[in-house]
């Protein structure tokens, strides 16, 4: 049995004046006008806190969010009881709308869909979808994980929702770890339930002779491109200097939790360096970074719990990248942005499954639903306006 009830954000009066008090007492490391080389620029964080601390006004933020549709769903998976999960639901008026889960990643949230929620639903003549954007356990206004939850029981408890809400069928956007756990869910339901995946963080392993001999073969006679070659150069780069974040999160969640719980400018530059790094020179405002620092900041479970995801990855047996990996015949779409934390060549995504959809797009980052949020809407409506997705979700719903 599940309970949905409608939510509104409301944070009391006391988290925001402990959070002013802390900022007002932080202590900062020595500004030497440092580059990124070493991370977030002191000046800069600063600065943000400065304004978090006296002009950020977060019951505005509030306010403004507030007009979207939240619901909480307490749901049961496993031996691990009830779970209590947050998330956006905004249904389009038209009786072949296709259900859209969308998952976000780390260190986003549920806002990402904002910026496409309207266009997705509101569509006369291509597809249009029903969206379903919740908060990832341990994230935004969902419950704390509990002692074992893996990334197999976030996929059940994802579908879980899908099914309390109706949809026996769906279509799942992904980016991040929010792609993980995607992966993990067309490994279960696909085919039966999930009907088709779109991704902006598609992460596959080189074909080699042994797993993959058609695709290592059209590699030997197809040469990677001079663009291919650069951005492997790059996520080498990111192998070597950039996994930091990951390497402590997904190994000892509990060290570095206490910073991010305890201190909101040791959460701040945390947050600050990935989303300024990882997006496309794309410019940041002040109420945009400190939105979605408040969101982890305030959030049910504590800013230090998303990295209990990062450590369930490692936990896993194999390891969630390598589950994720593995080919999966389910439709798979793919929104490609030049310059995404890693872009690993072209011909490797067929090693994930029948590739029906795949653009290229010159500008954009990590965050891409934020970044061009209209090449996202409009590669999902050109990946479900055709022909063949179009009946499988006719035939389906």
């Amino acid at each position: 049995m599940s309970t949905i009830k409608p939510y509104q954000i409301n944070i009391p009066d006391s988290k925001l004046e402990r959070l002013k008090q802390k900022l007002a007492l932080a202590d900062f490391p020595a500004d030497n006008n440092q580059s990124w080389e070493q991370g977030a620029p002191v000046g800069d964080v600063k600065k943000l806190a400065k304004t978090w601390q006296t002009t950020f006004d977060w019951r505005a933020v509030e306010y403004s969010l507030n007009k979207l549709p939240h619901y909480i769903a307490s749901l049961n998976v496993g031996n691990f009881g009830a779970l209590d999960v947050h998330f956006i639901h905004k249904r389009s008026t038209r009786v072949d709308a296709i259900p859209l889960l969308f998952l976000h990643g780390w260190p986003g949230s549920f806002i990402e869909v904002t910026r496409i929620l309207d266009p997705l639903v509101h569509e006369n003549s291509g597809p249009s979808f029903h969206v379903i954007a919740p908060s990832l356990i341990d994230f935004g206004f969902s419950s704390a994980s509990k002692p074992g939850f893996k990334v197999e029981d976030h996929a059940k408890l994802y579908d879980r929702l899908m099914n309390e809400l109706g949809y026996e069928k769906y279509a799942i956007q992904a980016g991040d770890v929010g792609s993980i756990i995607a992966r993990y869910m067309a490994t279960s339901f696909g085919n039966s339930r999930c009907m088709a995946l779109h991704t902006n963080t598609p992460l596959p392993s080189e074909p080699r002779e042994d797993t993959h001999p058609d695709l290592y073969n059209q590699l030997r006679e197809n040469p990677l491109t001079e663009a291919e070659l650069k951005a492997l150069v790059r996520a080498g780069e990111v192998s070597k200097v950039g996994m930091g974040y990951y390497n402590i999160q997904s190994t000892k969640p509990t060290t570095i939790g206490f910073s991010l719980r305890d201190s909101p400018v040791g959460l701040l530059a945390w947050m600050y360096e990935k989303l300024v790094q990882w997006s496309d020179a794309y410019e940041w405002t002040d109420e945009e970074i400190l939105t979605w620092v408040s969101i982890y900041w305030f959030s049910t479970a504590g800013p230090d719990a998303p990295s209990k995801l990062y450590y369930s990855f490692e936990q896993s047996d194999p390891i969630a990248f390598a589950t994720a990996g593995t080919f999966i015949d389910l439709p798979l779409g793919i929104s490609r942005f030049t310059n995404d934390l890693v872009l690993l060549p072209k011909l490797w995504n067929q090693s994930l499954g029948p590739v029906v959809f795949q653009k290229e797009h010159e500008r954009g980052g990590h965050f891409a639903a934020w970044e061009q949020p209209s090449a996202i809407v409009g590669d999902l409506r050109l990946m479900f306006g055709s022909s063949d997705l179009e009946q499988r979700f006719r035939n389906s719903l």
